[in-house]
C-alpha cells in the first residue's frame, strides 16, 4: 500500500497546469447562460415577459397558458445553445442539489414523428420521489408523491447541456422538504415587516429585499492525494495524520502568490461562474496552506444562496479538469485554520437605499439606526436560534478555534457605533425637549457617517458583526447552505421588526409624536441589548464566564444547539411569520439530528477501518523489522546484546503499547456505536453518539499519529500532512 502513496505523490510531481483560455472580457460573456432579462426579451411574447417580470416583482401567480408560452421560448432558447435536456433543479435537505434529467424529445404512439417538446406542465412542475429524500417522518416510504415547482424569481440555467429550472421540494401534503421554500417565506416576511417600518422614514417605499454576500472558503488537494486517504473520499476530512512541522506559523500563504495550477483553477472556475451569471469578483490565498477564498458581488438573498449551491457543484466539476479535489469541510486539516463561509447580510429598499447604511441626513441616519438596532435586539432575543442555524457535525470541529468564531453567539459593533448607543441610551423616558432633540439630531446621529468612515477594527472571533454596511454573519460553516442560516436571520429580523412597529405605533397612538416614540422604543432596545454585544476575543476563558453571567447559550456540539429550533419560542416564531409549520420545523429537526447521527457513525467505521487495516499492519511490519534487527544483534553480540538493542526494544515495547491501545478502543467504539443505534429516538442516538462514540476519535487518533513518527516513512501507507497541504 505503501507504493500506492508514492505513486500518487510522483503523480502529483507530474502534474502540469491546465491551459485556460479567456472566453472574452467577463462584462460580455456575464449571464450569457442564463435565462436573464435580455434571452426573456428576445425569446418571450410581450404577454409572457410581463407574467415573469410580474412575478418576480410582485409575487403574481403565473397562467399555465402563458406558462406554456414562456417553456415554448424557454426551450428555443435553450436549444439555440446547444441544449438536450432540462432539469427541475431544487435542494432537498441533504445539503446537496438534485436533479433528474429530461430530454427535449417525444414520439408519437407509434414511435414516429420525433419533436423537441417541452410545455408549461413541465416547466411548472415535476414529481420526483418524495420519501427518498430526507423528510423527517413526514411521508412513508410508500407515501412516495412530491413535487418540484418553479421559482420564478431565480432565473433558468445552462450547465453542459441542461437547462436548469431553480425549483422548491414539497411533498404532496405540501410541507417543505428543501432549503428554498422556508427561505422564500422567511424573505416575503421581513420584506413586509421591513417596509412597514421605512414607511415612518419614506412613504415611496413598497418593498425591502434582503441581500447577501457570501465568502466562500476551501481547500484544494490534487486529487491522487485526496484519493489516496480513505478518509478524506469518505467523509471529507483527515481522520487522522501528524500535524506538519510547518503549517501556517510562518503565515506565509495568506494573500500569498497564488500557484500556477490553483490561479488557472480559478481561471477556469471563473469563466464558469460568469456564463453562470455568478458574480465572483474576489480571490486569494487562505491562511492555511492549500486554502482559498472566493467571494461575489451580493444580490438578492434567494439568488445568492442559489449561486452559492450551484457554485459548490461547479468548483467540484471543474476541480475535475485540473486534477484537484475541492474540501468544503470546516475542518479537513487539525492544526490548520478550518473554513467559513461567512453571510454578509443587508436590506436594500426598491428606492436605493441600504438600510444597514447610513445617510447624509439626519432622518436617514435614524432609519440606520432603527433597522441597526432591531437587528441587534433580533440577535438577542434568539441567540439560541442563532447558534442552532450553523450547528452540525462538521461545524463544530470549527467553531472556537483558529479564527473561527466560538460557540457562543455575540454581536461585534465597534467602539465607535457603542458610544452612538450609549448617548441614545441617555434621551428621556417620554417626549424630548427641543434642545435634547438638536443635541441629539446634530450630535449623535447627525455624525454617524463620519463615525463609520474610520470605524473601529473588524473582530475575528465574533459570530455575528457589523462592518459598516452590513453585518458578517461569520460562523457559518463552509459545507452549509446558506439557506438555513439565511431563513433563520431573516425570520427573527421580521418578527423583531413587526414587534417595534406596533411598540411605536402604540406610542403614537398615545399622543407621542413618531420621532419621540422611535427613540423611546430604540431606548429600550438599547438597554435590554447590552448582554449581546462584545468587543474582546471570543477566544478567551474570560469571555466564556462573562458570557455564562450574562445569560448567554454556550452549545458546544450540535445536538444540545438544535434543540433550539423546536422549542415553544422558535416553533409560534416560524408559524406567526408563515416561515414553517410545527410538523415541518420538527421534521427538519429529526433530519439534522439524523444526518449528525449518520456522519459521527460513518466517521467512526472509517477511522477503525484505517487503524485496523492501515495503521497497525504498517505498525507491525516495522515493528518485525525491528525485532529481526534485535535478533541479529543478539546474535552478534551475545548476552549483551541488550545494551546494544536497547533504543530498539523500547521501540518495539513502544509500537506495541499503541497498537494494543488503538485496537481496545476501536473495540469499545464499536460497542458503543452498537449501543447508540438500539436508541428508539433520532435525540437519543445523536447524543449518545456525541457523547459515547465521538469521544473515541482523538483517543485513536492520538495513537496512530504518534506511530507516524515512529514508523518508517517508506512503507507508511498513508499520504501525510506536509504532501498533502504543500504539495501544488
Amino acid at each position: 500500500m505503501s507504493t500506492f502513496r508514492f505513486q500518487a505523490l510522483q503523480q502529483t510531481a507530474n502534474r502540469r497546469p491546465v491551459k485556460v483560455e479567456e472566453l472574452d472580457r467577463k462584462s460580455i460573456i456575464f449571464g450569457s447562460n442564463v435565462f436573464n432579462d435580455k434571452a426573456m426579451r428576445q425569446f418571450l411574447t410581450p404577454e409572457a415577459y410581463q407574467a415573469v417580470k410580474n412575478a418576480v416583482q410582485h409575487g403574481t401567480k403565473i397562467d399555465r397558458k402563458l406558462a406554456d408560452y414562456i417553456a415554448m421560448g424557454m426551450k428555443e432558447w435553450a436549444l439555440s445553445k446547444g441544449v438536450t435536456h432540462y432539469t427541475h433543479w431544487f435542494q432537498p435537505l441533504t445539503g446537496t442539489t438534485a436533479e433528474k434529467h429530461d430530454a427535449f424529445f417525444e414520439t408519437s404512439y407509434d414511435g414516429s414523428d420525433p419533436v423537441e417538446k417541452f410545455g408549461g406542465s413541465q416547466l411548472v412542475q415535476q414529481e420526483p420521489d418524495a420519501s427518498s429524500f430526507p423528510n423527517g417522518g413526514i411521508r412513508n416510504t410508500f407515501e412516495a408523491r412530491g413535487y418540484t415547482a418553479w421559482d420564478p424569481t431565480s432565473p433558468a440555467f445552462i450547465f453542459g447541456t441542461t437547462l436548469c429550472i431553480p425549483t422548491v421540494f414539497v411533498s404532496y401534503t405540501g410541507e417543505a422538504l428543501d432549503y428554498k421554500t422556508p427561505l422564500l417565506r422567511a424573505l416575503h416576511a421581513v420584506d413586509q415587516a421591513a417596509t412597514d417600518v421605512c414607511r415612518y422614514f419614506d412613504k415611496n417605499v413598497k418593498k425591502v429585499t434582503a441581500t447577501l454576500g457570501w465568502e466562500q472558503e476551501y481547500f484544494l488537494v490534487d486529487a491522487a492525494l485526496a484519493n489516496s486517504r480513505p478518509d478524506i473520499t469518505l467523509t471529507g476530512r483527515t481522520l487522522l495524520g501528524h500535524t506538519s512541522a510547518k503549517g501556517q506559523q510562518l503565515e506565509d500563504h495568506y494573500f500569498g502568490s497564488i500557484p500556477t495550477r490553483v490561479l488557472n483553477y480559478m481561471r477556469d472556475l471563473e469563466n464558469e461562474c460568469m456564463l453562470l451569471g455568478i458574480p465572483v469578483k474576489t480571490r486569494h490565498n487562505e491562511v492555511a496552506p492549500n486554502q482559498f477564498e472566493l467571494a461575489p458581488i451580493f444580490e438578492e438573498t434567494n439568488l445568492a444562496v442559489d449561486h452559492n449551491s450551484l457554485l459548490m457543484d461547479v468548483m467540484q466539476k471543474v476541480a475535475e479538469r485540473h486534477d484537484f479535489k475541492v474540501l468544503f469541510h470546516e475542518k479537513p486539516f487539525k492544526g490548520v485554520n478550518g473554513s467559513g463561509k461567512h453571510n454578509n447580510w443587508s436590506m436594500a429598499t426598491d428606492t436605493g437605499v441600504n438600510l444597514l447604511g447610513p445617510g447624509k441626513t439626519p432622518m436617514s441616519n435614524l432609519q440606520f439606526l432603527t433597522f441597526f438596532i432591531n437587528t441587534i435586539k433580533a440577535v438577542y432575543t434568539n441567540e439560541e436560534l442563532m447558534r442552532a442555524s450553523i450547528a452540525t457535525a462538521t461545524n463544530d470541529h470549527r467553531l472556537g478555534a483558529n479564527e473561527a468564531p466560538p460557540a457562543i453567539i455575540s454581536v461585534f459593533i465597534g467602539q465607535q457605533l457603542t458610544k452612538v448607543l450609549a448617548e441614545l441610551e441617555g434621551v428621556s423616558n417620554g417626549k424630548l425637549s427641543p434642545e435634547e432633540k438638536t443635541d441629539l439630531k446634530l450630535n449623535v446621529v447627525g455624525k454617524i457617517p463620519d463615525v463609520l468612515l474610520d470605524n473601529t477594527d473588524r473582530n475575528r472571533t465574533s459570530p455575528f458583526a457589523f462592518t459598516g454596511n452590513k453585518f458578517e454573519f461569520r460562523a457559518v460553516g463552509s459545507s452549509a447552505n446558506c439557506a438555513n442560516a439565511m431563513t433563520i436571520v431573516n425570520s427573527i429580523v421580521a418578527k423583531q421588526l413587526r414587534d417595534f412597529k406596533a411598540a411605536v405605533d402604540t406610542l403614537i397612538e398615545g399622543g407621542m409624536k413618531k420621532d419621540d416614540a422611535i427613540f423611546n422604543v430604540l431606548r429600550e432596545y438599547i438597554k435590554e441589548t447590552k448582554a449581546i454585544l462584545f468587543e474582546g476575543d471570543g477566544y478567551s476563558e474570560e469571555w466564556e464566564k462573562e458570557a455564562e453571567k450574562r445569560g448567554l447559550s454556550n452549545y458546544k456540539t450540535t445536538p444540545t444547539a438544535l434543540k433550539a429550533k423546536v422549542s415553544e419560542k422558535s416553533l409560534s416564531l416560524f408559524e406567526e411569520l408563515g416561515v414553517m409549520n410545527h410538523v415541518e420545523a420538527e421534521a427538519r429537526y429529526e433530519i439534522e439530528l439524523e444526518e449528525y447521527t449518520k456522519k459521527i457513525q460513518i466517521e467512526g467505521r472509517v477511522l477503525g477501518d484505517i487503524a485496523r487495516n492501515h495503521v497497525i499492519p504498517t505498525a507491525i511490519r516495522y515493528q518485525n523489522v525491528l525485532i529481526e534487527n534485535v535478533k541479529g544483534l543478539k546474535e552478534i553480540f551475545g548476552s549483551d546484546f541488550e545494551n546494544v538493542a536497547k533504543e530498539q526494544i523500547i521501540l518495539i515495547k513502544e509500537i506495541s503499547g499503541h497498537i494494543a491501545a488503538i485496537n481496545s478502543q476501536v473495540e469499545e467504539m464499536t460497542e458503543a456505536r452498537k449501543k447508540a443505534n438500539a436508541l428508539d429516538t433520532a435525540e437519543k442516538m445523536a447524543h449518545a453518539y456525541c457523547d459515547t462514540v465521538k469521544p473515541y476519535f482523538d483517543t485513536i487518533r492520538d495513537h496512530c499519529d504518534k506511530l507516524e513518527l515512529l514508523v518508517d516513512d517508506e512503507i507508511w501507507t498513508l499520504t501525510k500532512y506536509r504532501e498533502l497541504l504543500f504539495t501544488r
